[in-house]
């Protein structure tokens, strides 16, 4: 069956996630990241992921921004930077806006000249999605723009995967479902979907029940993966 559809995970995948501990380092106002914004976005990222998923487990849902602050205010705090109030709310309004990565645009603009269907489905709230989706300059280049706040459960749970089937109408198996996390790229695939692994960060592969289909290093290729997929 063709890919008729590719649905894209937002934060690490479309949106570079590190892009907020980046930017506020080379502002002057914040000298003190300079040795350690590394290390405060890596944590932040970790205990943000790793908040959804116990969340998940237990039932205790909450959106995806209170969230992030919470993983964010671990990680200020595990790099010494607890009660630096200022530098918090610029580090949370910096990811609110985060920027794309820089093949998104033209990834997105190939796909959807080939006539594809083009979405999102993230953990992160409709809020958050919409501020990316803004500041990355992406605006009208999505079918729909999924948030798990529609069945208030974080991925990898199946009802967040089953969502893309009824907001686009489309079966499984004409779904690529594109994810730069190694888990969420699995779990979609023993949902059922096509799915490709961007491995930016040269991970090895999560050993879990599904395994993606494809691996790259960037979108880049991605356009051309799926016009020769499609073309088979």
């Amino acid at each position: 069956m063709p890919v008729s559809a590719c649905v894209f995970d937002a934060y690490g995948t479309l949106f570079d996630v590190s892009a907020a501990a980046r930017e506020a380092a080379n502002e002057p106002a914040y000298p003190e990241l300079a040795g350690t914004w590394q290390s405060l976005a890596e944590l932040w990222r970790d205990k943000q992921l790793q908040y959804t998923w116990l969340r998940a487990v237990t039932g205790d849902h909450i959106d995806f921004w209170q969230v992030t602050q919470d993983g964010l205010d671990y990680a200020l705090e595990a790099t010494g930077l607890a009660g630096h109030l200022e530098l918090r709310e610029r580090l949370l309004q910096l990811y609110f806006n985060l920027t794309a990565y820089p093949e998104v645009p033209a990834m997105l603009a190939d796909l959807r000249a080939s006539g594809l269907k083009t979405a999102i489905l993230s953990n992160g709230s409709p809020d958050m999605l919409g501020g990316a989706i803004v500041s990355a300059g992406l605006t009208g280049q999505f079918d729909a723009v999924l948030s798990v706040e529609d069945v208030r459960i974080f991925k990898p749970a199946a009802k967040v995967y089953a969502m893309i089937e009824t907001a686009l109408d489309v079966a499984r198996d004409e779904v690529l479902f594109v994810s730069s996390n190694g888990w969420d790229a699995g779990c979609a695939s023993g949902f059922g979907f096509e799915t490709a692994w961007v491995n930016r960060l040269k991970a090895p592969m999560d050993r879990l029940a599904g395994t993606p289909q494809h691996t790259l290093s960037d979108l880049s290729t991605l356009a051309a993966l799926v016009a020769e997929r499609n073309h088979a």
